[in-house]
């Protein structure tokens, strides 16, 4: 539980201008690791996927990943960067259990690529991003802290560490400061990443998927006085795993900063960890200057000098980008730009997308993510694409719907069931008993019941008060626990009640 004062987040805008900034780490998905022929598939067990190479043995020399190389040049060129003619690695020294040779390849001041940018759209309102640099280097291992409560190493009994993820081939994004959007700086940072997320789906570079680390976001937070000429101290908050958690960093910090500034205290430049039960951060460790790290030329690797053609054919072989694509979808689906913002906002665009493919209509699509969906992953506290279920699985609901096997209301007592983990829609449907029942004998004794039961509504609706019949249906509907289709009901009753 975070003991910090925080500030009303309206009044931080008050008094101070925050400026943003974030570095995002993309574990690229190639067959090998960055310098070494070891697997990289996940989950396998610890420890088994490593080398002398990605183990940093004495004798051992590395040999560059080509594909990874290339990936990091198409990242590069879907985000407008120059690409660099020649360049090479380096060594970045520190001294982690989670580094077994001491030092990180990486690339310091040559890196790949170099000043592109990315514009995201946030309530209508455009903000360009501008990108600093994309530069190619490793992973490190992987620490797990055994016997504390947190999983941290704070009043762990001891760690262990697994090599696996170490050498597997790393890009870094990092963008320029990012100052000017006030109130939004939130959202413009969830933006930035969700935009960014898609980009990196579109290129098949990477699975992205941040709950396995995939995609990992340091959040950098500053806070000035209104009119300053100098930009505030900023935090550094790491290696924030969603999409949703990366705007609660940026507003969490604010607030927090905010209270240390008006008590006249000193933010310090430090890394801080972001807690997702809390929605809170706490202090990590004092931030390194580049110095710091001793970096140097990495001796036993050639530069790199990507030839001018090649890059040129990698540029002509780009798939559509993502901000093309929801033109086109636009179009496709008949829907204004505002309609797409609220699906970019969601992260439902390749989720309608996939349940359009998979048979569902747009407009079918659109009502289940937004809608139902949307209340689920907001009730749970996750992304939407988080939720245990599938596009191809909701087109299925759809589809039940749409052929008149359930109605709305049992399609959500259907989607609890496949939330649970019981099956596709159909398999619940039927293991649930939720189809919508015919106009059967238990019907017909419904409608009889509802009309004996509520002879006074029955009278009115026989009297011409057409509206009445409502109060009827809705009592056959409760009868049947929803079971029974509106439609049907309300036919089988003025049939009865002779209604014109």
């Amino acid at each position: 539980m975070s003991t910090d004062k925080l500030v009303d987040f309206d009044e931080v805008l008050t008094r101070y201008e925050p400026v943003i900034g974030l570095e995002t780490h993309v574990e690229l998905g190639t067959a090998s690791k960055m310098f070494c022929g070891c697997s990289t598939t996940f989950g396998a067990e610890p420890n088994t996927q490593t080398c002398p190479v990605c183990l940093g043995l004495p004798g051992s020399l590395p040999v560059a990943n080509a594909m990874a190389i290339e990936s990091t040049i198409r990242i590069g060129l879907a985000l407008g960067c120059r690409i660099a003619t020649w360049c090479r690695f380096a060594r970045k020294n520190y001294f982690y259990p989670d580094i077994p040779k001491g030092f990180q390849t990486t690339q310091y001041d040559e890196p790949l690529c170099t000043a592109g940018h990315l514009d995201v759209e946030v309530d209508g309102e455009t903000y360009r991003v501008e990108i600093e640099r994309v530069h190619l280097e490793e992973d490190t291992g992987k620490n797990l802290h055994v016997g504390g409560s947190t999983g941290r190493i704070h009043g762990a009994d001891h760690s262990l560490i697994d090599y696996n993820r170490a050498g597997i081939p790393l890009v870094e994004i990092v963008t320029r400061p990012i100052p000017g959007a006030g109130a939004k700086a939130p959202e413009v940072a969830k933006a930035y990443v969700t935009e960014l997320r898609e980009i990196l789906l579109a290129l098949g570079v990477s699975e992205v998927r941040m709950e396995q680390g995939n995609l990992r976001c340091d959040v950098n937070t500053s806070l000035a006085p209104i009119g300053s000429l100098e930009w505030g101290t900023r935090t550094e908050t790491k290696n924030v795993n969603s999409l949703r958690s990366v705007e609660r960093a940026v507003r969490f910090e604010m607030r927090r900063q905010a209270a240390v500034l008006d008590t006249d205290g000193r933010v310090f430049q430090e890394t801080r960890h972001f807690h997702e039960d809390t929605g809170t951060t706490s202090p990590g460790r004092s931030k390194e200057e580049a110095t710091d790290y001793r970096y140097f030329p990495e001796p036993d690797l050639v530069p790199v000098a990507p030839d001018e053609e090649w890059v040129g054919k990698l540029a002509a072989a780009l798939p559509e980008l993502p901000a093309a694509r929801r033109v086109r979808l636009s179009d496709e689906w008949g829907i204004s730009p505002t309609e797409m913002a609220w699906l970019v906002n969601a992260g439902a665009v390749e989720l309608v997308s996939d349940t359009v493919a998979a048979g569902a209509s747009p407009a079918d699509a659109r009502k289940w993510w937004l809608g139902e969906l949307a209340r689920r992953a907001n009730d749970a506290g996750t992304d939407l694409a988080a939720l245990a279920v599938t596009p191809a699985q909701v087109a299925e609901l759809i589809g039940l719907i749409s052929g008149g096997t359930i109605n709305d209301q049992l399609a959500r007592q259907a989607l609890d069931g496949v939330l649970a983990g019981e099956g596709g829609p159909a398999q619940v449907v039927e293991a649930r008993g939720l189809a919508v029942m015919g106009e059967s004998d238990e019907l017909v004794a419904a409608v009889d019941a509802a009309i004996e039961g509520n002879p006074d509504v029955a009278d009115k609706v026989r009297g011409g008060k057409v509206q009445a019949i409502g109060a009827l249906v809705g009592a056959v509907m409760k009868t049947t626990r929803g079971k029974a289709d509106a439609a049907t009901v309300k036919r089988m009753l003025e049939e009865r009640l002779t209604v014109s």
